[in-house]
């Protein structure tokens, strides 16, 4: 039966399937969340759920601070994280975290990602940035909270935007990826691994290459999103 979230849910269930359709994770490796920052609360996969085993019914709906306003089951174990994340980086509307194996490479490696070439500059004119580790204070505290201060940090530090850098590694940890809606977060998730498997491979070719020239990133980036963008209809 229809409540006031179901949409929320179908919209955070259809972004939780791609994590498998795009193979971004296997058996419980990933969750979606989907947020309305109207009623102040998000719909987020149940934690240890394999994704064969989702429904629309089964999404959580919890508010900022990871209380279940609604729904049977627990939310999955990263909700704190993706609350700091909503609070944090506005105009946010979907989250997604998986352990796909090129960005936790990257992210175990403790490497920051430079842009290489014309397809990563194509949807992020910059490096995507690395944390630093979590603090063993920080793990003793509230691991999933401090895991999205770590990430807060990590772009006030760097002085990104959020918005336009819409990824993150984690360090010894993973990606976090956002966007305007739920399936723009997966689809972040799915470049993000993609332009980490094209860099890992660039550095196996050629262990010094160098950044891409900032004029051809340039280009890259504003013939598809600048104010005189010309790709697509």
């Amino acid at each position: 039966m229809a409540n006031i979230y179901t949409s929320l849910r179908e919209k955070a269930f259809e972004a939780n399937m791609e994590i498998p359709r795009r193979g971004l994770a296997i058996y419980t490796w990933g969750n979606v969340s989907a947020f309305d920052a109207e009623k102040g609360v998000f719909a987020i996969k149940p934690s240890g759920v394999p994704y064969d085993e989702l429904t629309v019914d089964s999404m959580v709906i919890v508010d900022l601070d990871g209380k279940v306003v609604d729904g049977k089951m627990r939310p999955s174990s990263d909700t704190k994280t993706h609350g700091v994340l909503y609070r944090e980086f506005s105009g946010i509307k979907g989250i997604t975290h998986t352990h796909s194996p090129y960005a936790v490479a990257w992210a175990q490696a403790r490497r920051p990602l430079p842009v290489f070439g014309t397809t990563h500059a194509d949807h992020g004119a910059e490096t995507v940035p690395c944390t630093d580790f979590m603090s063993a204070e920080a793990v003793k505290r509230d691991y999933e909270l401090e895991t999205g201060k770590l990430i807060v940090a990590a772009f006030k530090n760097e002085q990104k935007n959020p918005l336009h850098m819409k990824m993150v590694l984690v360090a010894g940890h993973g990606p976090f990826t956002w966007g305007e809606s739920p399936a723009d977060s997966v689809y972040q998730a799915a470049v993000l691994e993609e332009i980490c498997k094209m860099a890992l491979l660039t550095l196996v070719l050629e262990p010094s290459a160098s950044p891409l020239p900032e004029h051809i990133t340039r280009k890259h980036w504003e013939r598809k999103h600048g104010a005189n963008a010309y790709y697509g209809q």
